[in-house]
């Protein structure tokens, strides 16, 4: 038998014929191959929902412009509007698809203007390239979903500083080295997962300026000869700043989601670790909270357990979270100048990730809302070694110096003859009996005064 090497080598796929319905536009009239065509646009057709809304906004905003320039007569623009707004209400009651054969959001926009229109819909790109129209897209997308995330820590946050008024008496070990150390309390438990959400607060607020800012005009990331009025389209769009310099603009794709991605992380290194405390505290050795059963689930050969499985998916989905930074940073990391195809797969990180970001704060807000907290925790003898600084600062608050107090409880405690005061007597700011809840309430606000003038 004859060894043909070509036998082993996979059939080419057929070419995408012109003509076949296919919109692309960049199209010049030659086919593309059927594979490379399916790779290279990947999820862009499923990710690009997302970004309908915003299209049609960008291009409202942008052939609003182009009038102004003498690129649409007036007429046109009147007709092009009423379009596009139709097009917004299919989108915002789902009704808006990109149809098989087109290849992203932009080209369906146009393609349905066109169908619609006639040859005015073909109007709608001069002065823009996909370039910019997809950063124009993502940074209303990103700015709208800093927002969004803004406001689920927002409520997280408000839960936990309830809690840790209304449990503010209520004391509870504190650990080093997962060692009993000293006494701390619930109000001290709640209202630090509060504080560091309000610091995390400051890097949403980061990534929002970030991405509040207008790229559209930078066309291909070299502007272009046409007299746009990029400083006209930053104000329709509601940005707080322009991407001054065209090949800056085109830059700021990948750092814009860089900032994002730092934002999610330090979210989810939030929420995450809080939900590896919680696991901790409900289970038997601690017994330090419960929740109600219907919140928890059980196991098939074990009938007295009652598991805190929501918290334990927010771990695992939070750990996740934060590699996102790494993925965002190799993807990025070197590339050249300009646009590059590799800038699409940001898409697939950062999208599915902020809405799994959304979704574990909103769980945890609502488990939170049933928790249930031990108040006789330290009833137990176990906990007695809780107060030796308590009783070491009262000794030396009555005269008797630092290290020799310290010497004295420490011998104590070896000779077995500690007997704890269990008394505690905190004021200084940030106490167990002085939380400054008001102060940390002040934080968050002052964090979240970046988001004051986008609603």
């Amino acid at each position: 038998m004859q060894n043909n090497e070509n036998n082993n080598r996979p059939a080419a796929s057929a070419p995408h014929k012109s003509g076949e319905g296919a919109l692309k536009l960049w199209n010049k009239g030659y086919d593309i191959d059927n594979m490379i065509e399916r790779f290279t646009v990947g999820n862009d057709r499923e990710l690009d929902l997302k970004l309908a809304r915003y299209d049609v906004e960008g291009t409202l905003a942008h052939i609003e412009m182009l009038e102004t320039i003498g690129l649409l007569q007036t007429d046109e623009l009147v007709v092009l509007k009423a379009e596009l707004q139709k097009i917004a209400a299919e989108i915002e009651h789902g009704a808006f698809t990109i149809e098989e054969g087109i290849e992203d959001v932009h080209s369906e926009v146009e393609h349905l203007l066109t169908q619609r229109l006639g040859s005015i819909g073909k109007k709608i790109h001069s002065g823009r390239s996909r370039n910019d129209q997809v950063l124009v897209d993502l940074k209303l997308f990103y700015r709208d979903e800093m927002r969004q995330l803004a406001r689920g820590v927002r409520s997280l946050f408000d839960r936990l500083l309830a809690l840790s008024e209304q449990h503010k008496d209520v004391l509870m070990p504190g650990y080093t080295h997962l060692q009993v150390a000293m006494p701390s309390s619930f109000g001290l438990f709640f209202g630090a997962y509060a504080e560091t959400l309000a610091d995390d607060m400051q890097l949403i607020a980061t990534a929002y300026h970030i991405a509040n800012q207008n790229p559209l005009g930078s066309a291909a990331g070299y502007g272009s000869s046409f007299p746009l009025n990029r400083e006209m389209t930053t104000r329709l769009l509601g940005f707080e700043d322009l991407h001054w310099n065209v090949v800056a603009a085109q830059m700021s794709r990948g750092k814009t989601e860089r900032a994002v991605s730092y934002a999610i992380n330090a979210v989810a290194s939030t929420i995450g670790r809080l939900a590896m405390d919680i696991c901790l505290f409900n289970s038997q050795n601690f017994g330090f909270t419960t929740f109600p059963q219907h919140l928890t689930t059980g196991s098939s050969i074990m009938p007295h357990k009652k598991n805190p499985d929501a918290f334990e998916i927010i771990r695992g989905k939070a750990n996740r979270l934060q590699s996102i930074v790494g993925e965002v940073s190799m993807l990025t990391t070197n590339l050249p100048l300009g646009y590059h195809r590799d800038l699409q797969l940001l898409k697939d990180i950062t999208f599915p990730a902020l809405d799994e970001l959304k979704n574990c704060l909103d769980v945890a807000e609502y488990m939170l809302r049933h928790v249930e907290v031990n108040t006789k925790i330290l009833d137990n003898d176990i906990y007695d070694y809780l107060f030796t600084v308590e009783d070491v600062n009262r000794l030396t608050l009555s005269g008797m110096p630092f290290r020799e107090a310290y010497q004295t409880v420490g011998q104590q405690v070896q000779q077995h003859q500690y007997k704890p005061s269990r008394t505690v007597r905190h004021t200084h700011e940030g106490s167990i009996g002085n939380l400054c809840n008001d102060r940390i309430l002040a934080k968050m606000q002052r964090a979240m005064s970046a988001f004051a003038d986008s609603e």
